[in-house]
This record gives C-alpha cells, structure tokens and sequence, in this order.
C-alpha cells in the first residue's frame, strides 16, 4: 500500500512539475511578444520572471506548499494581464491588410448578387510593393461556374496558406484569404502568432494579384484544386465569407497559428455549410490538404495523389510569363481540364 501511495505521490509531482514548465515557458514567450516596448524591456520582462520561478524553486525546498501557492498567484496575475489584450481594428496596419472585404447582398434575377467593397487589386513590383487598387466588384452568386482551393508552400511541407477562389460565367474570378493583419513594422511569426500578436483579416482579391505574388514574387510553391462543389453549396459558400468578413470588420478577432488560421477558419465555414464534413489533423498540418480531398471525393480530379499535385501545380506557368496581366488566370489553368 505503501508503494502505490509513493508511486502516485510521485506521479502527481511529476505531472505539476510538467504542467509548471509549461506554464513557465508559456508565459515567458507571451512576456517577450506582447510586452510593449523594445527588445529591452521585453527581454527585462522575461528576465524577471524566469528569477520569479527560480527563486520559487530554492524556496520550495523548504516550504513547497508556500511555493506553490505563490506560483498559482503568479499565474492568475499574468492571466489576469492576458485578458486585457483585446484585438483591434485601429492600428497602424501594412499596406497589404490596410483595408478588409465587406459585401452586401441584393437580389438579381436569378439569385443573390453580392456586392464586394475593397476587393484588393495591387500590381506588384516585387514581394514587398506595389500598386495599390482597391475596388467594388459585383457578383452574380447564380452565375458560379467554379471553385477552386488554392495551397501555396513557402517553406515547410506540412504547413501551407490556404485560400478559396471562386469563378463567374461573366469571367471575373474572385480569390478569398484569411491572413494575419499586420502593423507596418511588424514581420510574420508562427510562434509569435500563438500569443496574440495579429488580429486575423479577410481579404477578397483579384487573382492577378493574391496569386500572382506567390508564384512570381515570392516565388512559393503553389497548386490549385478544382472542388467537385455544386453551385448552390459554393454560393452559400461564398455567402458564408460574406458574413463572416462582415463580422470581423466590426468585431475584430485574433489570429491564432493552431486554432484560428487560414484553414482552420475555411473548415469552420465549409461546415456551416455541410455539417457533416469531418474534422482532421490534415486540416491543421495544411499542406497535406490534397490526400484529405482525396478522401473526401472532394475534387473534380480523380487521380492519384502524386499526379493529383503535379497536375495543380501552377507556379512554373504563372513564372514562364515574364510580367503579370489580365490573363493570368487562364494561364494558371492551362492543360487542367477534368
């Protein structure tokens, strides 16, 4: 009886020392991205409160409880500090993200027709600048001839941005995205977008220019997939990006790298759709989206996911054209009938 009482005494231990180290290293990060001020200040923050913890561990040995308590106390003090930090829409944001999609919703004759406001239209001169255009567009939702889900790679294989475009029998295109909002001084982080760091942003945009600034300008690897979506379901597709962008424009939301990302918040709104998709850790690991289609028949392709990748593969086309124009589109899709 002894031995048990020792063993899960020490199991217990061992699982609060586990969860302390944890709760250690996650508010020593959270102190580093969100404390305002310079690398001084910041790097000060987490100084003290790594001496904070070290000094609870020498006097623990002798009253462990005390120590514990303390800690606890910390914790609720820095939770209490995390709940202050409220996401906003006033910043001082980057060009890219200064301005996010609404839309409003009319009757035509057919059906909905959607009207877009700041759908972004930039011409880029290189990764970093361009043109900037924002415009209205119109969009028939009864005139859908296509929906593709677009994946483009800039470094890991498990990891890729994912947008959603949508095609119109009149020829417009129309490409939705879910980003991080980013201040102008600000760089993208996959760890500093666990501690609320970015608000998220929806982005409607022209394909000449969301797409054309990963093939041609950031050079990233990027394949597009047809979706064996009927139109009805892709009109309240594209309706449900409608709300949801409207609704972030007036209530602004963090960006979270795991939970609250350019996939994770597609697969939200392709379920207010079909309930009955399911979740996967695919839909976390983004890149390796295509074999998830594939399980799900959810492309027009039937192929093997080898072929599958290689027929959607659109940077080499869009890179053979030595400047962008109005039609990339048709360029990117070439050699990619079903």
């Amino acid at each position: 009886m002894r031995l048990i009482t020792t063993l899960a005494t020490g199991l217990v231990s061992a699982l609060f020392l586990l969860l302390a180290l944890l709760a250690t290293v996650w508010t020593a990060l959270a102190l580093w991205y969100r404390i305002p001020g310079d690398g001084l200040l910041r790097g000060a923050a987490v100084f003290l409160w790594v001496v904070f913890v070290l000094g609870l561990i020498v006097f623990g040995r002798r009253y462990p409880l005390a120590a514990v308590g303390i800690f606890l106390v910390g914790l609720i003090a820095v939770g209490l500090w995390w709940q202050t930090i409220r996401p906003r829409l006033d910043r001082d944001w980057a060009p890219d993200v200064a301005r996010t999609v609404t839309g409003t919703i009319g009757a035509g004759e057919g059906g909905d027709v959607v009207t877009l406001r700041n759908v972004r239209n930039f011409r880029w001169t290189s990764d970093r600048d361009a043109e900037p255009l924002w415009e209205t567009r119109r969009y028939d939702l009864d005139t859908i001839t296509g929906t593709d889900l677009i994946l483009s790679y800039w470094g890991m294989d498990a990891i890729a941005h994912t947008l959603v475009s949508f095609s119109f029998a009149d020829g417009q295109r129309v490409a939705f995205s879910v980003e991080i909002r980013r201040e102008k001084t600000e760089q993208f982080s996959s760890v500093a977008g666990f501690f609320k760091s970015y608000e998220l942003a929806f982005i409607a945009a022209d394909e000449s220019d969301i797409l054309y600034l990963r093939t041609n300008m950031r050079r990233e690897d990027t394949y597009l997939y047809p979706l064996a979506l009927p139109r009805q379901a892709a009109a309240a597709l594209f309706l449900t990006y409608v709300h949801a962008a409207n609704e972030r424009a007036e209530t602004p939301q963090f960006y979270d790298t795991l939970t609250s990302n350019c996939t994770t918040v597609i697969f939200d709104l392709a379920r207010l759709v079909s309930p009955g998709i399911p979740m996967d850790w695919r839909i976390l690991l983004s890149g390796y989206l295509p074999s998830y289609l594939l399980d799900q028949d959810a492309t027009l392709w039937k192929l093997p996911e080898k072929e599958l990748r290689a027929k959607a593969a659109i940077s080499a086309k869009a890179q053979a054209q030595p400047t962008n124009g109005p039609d990339y589109s048709t360029i990117i899709r070439a050699d990619t009938a079903p």
